[in-house]
This record gives C-alpha cells, structure tokens and sequence, in this order.
C-alpha cells in the first residue's frame, strides 16, 4: 500500500521537474534580458515583467515601484547603467511561484549619483496568464 500512494507522488514530481527545466529557462532569459534592458535604458523589459504591484529594495536603501522605474528610465541624464554582468544566477520553481539569486555587478548612475559594487539579489516570480511576473525584488551590497 505505501508503493501504490508513493507511486502518484513520485510521478507528480517527474512532472513538476520537467516544468520547472521550462520555468527555469524561462526566467533565466527574464534575468538576464533585464541586464540587456537596463544597459540600453530600454523599459519595454520593465513594462512587460514587472507586476503592476512591483516592490523592490534597492542596494541604497530605497523601495521602487513599476512606475518609479520606468520613470527614472525616461530620465537617462540621471539614471543609466553604464556596465552590468550577472553571476551565479539559481532558480527555484515551486509550482507557479520561483525565486531567483543571484549577484551582480555593476557601474550605473541612480538618481543622479555614482554607484559601483556588487550586490546580492533575490527576485519573486509568479505565473500568471501573461507568463512569468516579477513580484518583488531585494538587492543588497555584498561584503567586501
């Protein structure tokens, strides 16, 4: 009797694996078109996968919504990322919410003043009926 109820489990998480390979493909070129987004101050990435309720914590201290980073988009003279790489990029799926890590680093005008560091960020993704959505996002500086 344990075989027969462990059976469906185990199937159910063959299934799960081989939708989670497509969440994490799918959310790793979220990622890192983002990074593409955001050397080129382009926020078409921003208006299609940030959810319209977006939070993020910025490495300064600072909450961003969608709005507030679209609109610092519009506003390059202050606001333009002049190098960005990410590395170590880790998705876990859990059914239609993931989370990815990963660090970055960067050299990048935000609000008008110079920042140059790495950090350490975690995104929350949902699916939903337009694909995946960026809930929240927390970036934090790494240690030296």
């Amino acid at each position: 009797m344990v075989v027969t109820a462990a059976a469906p489990a185990l199937l159910a998480n063959q299934e799960q694996t081989s939708g989670s390979a497509d969440a994490v493909a799918a959310i790793t070129k979220i990622e890192n078109d983002g990074i593409k987004a955001g050397l080129a101050n382009d926020p078409s990435w921003t208006q299609k996968y940030l959810a319209s309720d977006f939070t993020g914590g910025t490495s300064q201290g600072t909450w961003d919504t969608k709005p507030s980073l679209i609109a610092d988009m519009k506003d390059a003279k202050n606001n333009s990322t002049k190098s960005q790489t990410l590395s170590g990029l880790k998705v876990r799926v859990h059914g239609d919410l993931a989370v990815a890590t990963y660090s970055t680093t960067y050299d990048a005008m935000y609000h008008g003043q110079h920042y140059a560091r790495t950090v350490l960020c975690t995104d929350t993704f949902q699916h939903q009926s337009a694909g995946w959505m960026l809930m929240a996002g927390h970036c934090s500086e790494a240690a030296k």
